[in-house]
C-alpha cells in the first residue's frame, strides 16, 4: 500500500468545495493542519464563518473524500470557525464592541425589508455568531414588535445605552424611546443625529455581526448613514417586481458611492404560497432579483416566499427562525445568513480590530 502523505490529502481535498464562498476548502486556507498517523488521517478545518448548519455536512463530505483513498483506513475531520472583522469606509474607524457591520437596505418600504433583516440577523445567530440588530427606520421603527421587546433601556453611566437582549441578539431601536402610537417629526439632521448616537453610544458586546435596519430611500438620511457608520457590507432586499427593482438599484448604487461593498440580493416575495392547498405561484414576476444580480454583477443570496407563517410569526414577535427553526422558510434563512457571512469573510480584513474569540464545534 502506497504511503499516505500530506500532499496526497491535499490533492483529494482539493476536490471539495464551499458552496458558500464558491472554493475549495484548500485554496481558500480553510484546511488548517493534517495529522496523518500510519493509515489514519485527522484533518483540521477553520472556516472564516459562522456555519453551525453545515459544519457537519462538510466533516462527513471530507471524512468520505479521505476514506475513499486506498491509502487511507480512516479519516476524521475536525471543523470549526472564527469570525474576522473586515475593512470600513476609509477614514472611519469600526464600532467598540464591533467586528463587522452589515447594512440590509431595499431603497424604498413595503418589500419586508425589516423582516428580513431580523431573521438575517437571527439565523447568524442560528449559526453560532454573536449578532445585535440597530433600527435605522426613526420613521417607522419595527424592531420592538418583531422582537418582542420593550421599555427605555438602561445607561449605566447616563450618557450610553445597554441594548435589549431577547432570542439571542442584542437590539437598539428609537422605538424605545417613544411612544408606540407617537409620530416621530423631526428633520433630517436630527433624525441622523439619533441614529448616530444610537449606533455609537449602544455598549454593543463582542459583536460578530451588527445587522442594521436601514431606513427606506437614497435620501439624505440614508446617504449620510452610509457615510458615517463604519459598514464592512450592505445585503439589498428586493421583490421581483420593476416597481420595486428600480428602487433596489438606487440602494446598490448608493453603496457603491460610499465604497460599502454589496454582498449580494435577496429576493423577497418571490413567490406566494397558498395556506390552504400549498400552491406556489410568482404573483409578484418572476426572476426579477435573478436579472438585477447578473446585471450588477452580485450574487442572488436566495430567494423567500410570500407565507403566512412569515408575517405571522414576525408581528408575534417570534420571527421564523425562532418560531420554526427546522421549516423550510427558517432554512433558507439560514442558507442566506451563511452566504452572506462567507461572501463578507472574503473580503480584505481590518486587522485593528481582533477579538481573541474562537467558536469551535465538533462534528
Amino acid at each position: 500500500m502506497t504511503q499516505v502523505t500530506e500532499a496526497l490529502v491535499r490533492q483529494a481535498l482539493a476536490a471539495v468545495q464551499d458552496p458558500h464562498t464558491g472554493s475549495d476548502i484548500v485554496s481558500s486556507g480553510a484546511l488548517r493542519a493534517v495529522g496523518i498517523s500510519g493509515s489514519r488521517v485527522s484533518v483540521d478545518v477553520q472556516l472564516s464563518y459562522p456555519a453551525a448548519g453545515w459544519q457537519r455536512e462538510l466533516a462527513a463530505e471530507i471524512q468520505r473524500v479521505l476514506e475513499a483513498l486506498p491509502e487511507v483506513e480512516a479519516a476524521v475531520a475536525t471543523v470549526s470557525f472564527r469570525v474576522y472583522a473586515h475593512q470600513v469606509q476609509k477614514d472611519l474607524s469600526p464600532l467598540p464592541g464591533v467586528r463587522n457591520i452589515v447594512a440590509v437596505a431595499s431603497g424604498k418600504g413595503g418589500v419586508g425589508k425589516s423582516t428580513t433583516a431580523v431573521n438575517l440577523a437571527l439565523a447568524l445567530s442560528a449559526e453560532g455568531a454573536r449578532v445585535g440588530v440597530l433600527d435605522a427606520d426613526v420613521y417607522g421603527p419595527s424592531l420592538p414588535l418583531l422582537t418582542a421587546t420593550s421599555g427605555k433601556p438602561e445607561s449605566p453611566d447616563g450618557q450610553n445605552f445597554s441594548p435589549k437582549r431577547n432570542h439571542g441578539l442584542q437590539i437598539m431601536s428609537i422605538g424605545y424611546m417613544i411612544e408606540e402610537d407617537t409620530p416621530v417629526i423631526w428633520r433630517g439632521p436630527m433624525v441622523t443625529q439619533a441614529l448616530m448616537q444610537l449606533a455609537t453610544n449602544t455598549l454593543w458586546d463582542e459583536l460578530d455581526y451588527l445587522v442594521i435596519d436601514f431606513p427606506p430611500g437614497t435620501g439624505d438620511i440614508a446617504l449620510t448613514l452610509a457615510q458615517r457608520i463604519p459598514m464592512s457590507a450592505a445585503v439589498i432586499v428586493t421583490t421581483p417586481q420593476d416597481i420595486a427593482l428600480i428602487d433596489a438599484k438606487k440602494a446598490l448604487k448608493m453603496f457603491g458611492k460610499v465604497e460599502v461593498p454589496v454582498l449580494g440580493i435577496v429576493e423577497n416575495m418571490a413567490t406566494h404560497v397558498c395556506s390552504n392547498c400549498g400552491h406556489e405561484e410568482p404573483i409578484f414576476g418572476h426572476g426579477g432579483g435573478e436579472r438585477m444580480a447578473q446585471q450588477y454583477g452580485v450574487p442572488l443570496l436566495g430567494s423567500l416566499p410570500l407565507d403566512m407563517r412569515i408575517r405571522s410569526e414576525a408581528d408575534a414577535g417570534t420571527p421564523s427562525v425562532i418560531a420554526a427553526p427546522q421549516s423550510d422558510i427558517a432554512l433558507r434563512y439560514r442558507e442566506i445568513a451563511r452566504r452572506v457571512a462567507a461572501k463578507l469573510s472574503l473580503q480584505a480584513r481590518n486587522k485593528a480590530i481582533q477579538f481573541p474569540k474562537i467558536v469551535i464545534q465538533n462534528t
